[in-house]
C-alpha cells in the first residue's frame, strides 16, 4: 500500500524483540517481557514520528497501538495485566489518530493455515486455540473501535501477496473510500456468496 500511494512506512519490528522466541517456547514465562518490549518499542516509534516534520508524507503502519492491550489481555496473568495497564497509563501516550484502519478479518482456520504456511520457525508452535482467542478478541475490539474509520476486509479468500487481482480489489476499495469517505465502519466482502 505504501508503494501504491507513495507513502512512507511505519512498521513493527518483531525481530528486535529479544523475548519473542522465548514467548513462543513458554508463553506464561515470557509474556510480560515480550509485551512490555513491544509497548516501549511502539511508543518510541510514535514519539519519533511526532518529532518529525508535520509536512512529511502520510505513512502506512502495520500496527495500531490502541490494540496493543489485546495481546496483553490474551497472554498475561491478572497481576501482570494490572502491571502492564499501570505502565501504559504512566506513559500517558498521546496517540495520533489514523486516517483509516484496515482490519483484515479471516476465519481462525484461514489464519492458522497462513501462519503455518509463512514458515517462521518460532511461530509454528502457535496453537489453534490461541489464534482463536486472538481472533475473537480482535473482532470484539474492532466492533467497538471508534477512534478512526475502519475498513473491515473479509480476507478469507484473498491473497494479497501472490494474487495481483486481489490486491487491486482492495486498492480500488481504498480509492473509493479516499474519494468519498463512507463513515466509521466500512465492509469489503469480495466473495459474499462463499460465506
Amino acid at each position: 500500500l505504501a508503494n501504491s500511494f507513495g507513502y512512507d512506512t511505519f512498521l513493527e519490528k518483531p525481530s528486535e524483540n529479544p523475548f519473542l522466541p522465548d514467548f513462543y517456547i513458554n508463553p506464561s514465562q515470557a509474556a510480560l517481557a515480550t509485551q512490555l518490549f513491544f509497548l516501549f518499542q511502539r511508543v518510541k516509534q510514535i514519539q519519533e514520528i511526532k518529532q518529525e516534520d508535520i509536512f512529511l508524507p502520510n505513512r502506512v503502519s502495520d500496527f495500531l497501538l490502541d490494540k496493543d492491550r489485546l495481546f496483553a489481555k490474551a497472554t498475561l496473568s491478572a497481576e501482570e495485566l494490572k502491571l502492564y495497564d499501570q505502565i501504559y497509563q504512566y506513559l500517558s501516550i498521546d496517540l495520533p489518530t489514523p486516517d483509516l484502519v484496515i482490519y483484515l478479518q479471516a476465519d481462525t482456520k484461514t489464519l492458522y493455515e497462513r501462519v503455518m504456511h509463512r514458515g517462521i520457525e518460532m511461530e509454528k508452535t502457535i496453537s489453534f486455540e490461541y489464534l482463536e482467542l486472538l481472533n475473537e478478541t480482535y473482532k470484539e475490539f474492532f466492533f467497538e473501535y471508534e477512534r478512526s474509520p475502519v475498513l473491515i476486509v473479509n480476507s478469507d479468500y484473498l491473497d494479497f501477496q501472490t494474487n495481483k487481482n486481489d490486491y487491486n480489489l482492495l486498492l480500488h476499495k481504498l480509492l473509493d473510500y479516499f474519494n468519498k469517505p463512507e463513515g466509521s465502519k466500512m465492509y469489503f466482502n469480495p466473495s459474499p456468496a462463499l460465506i
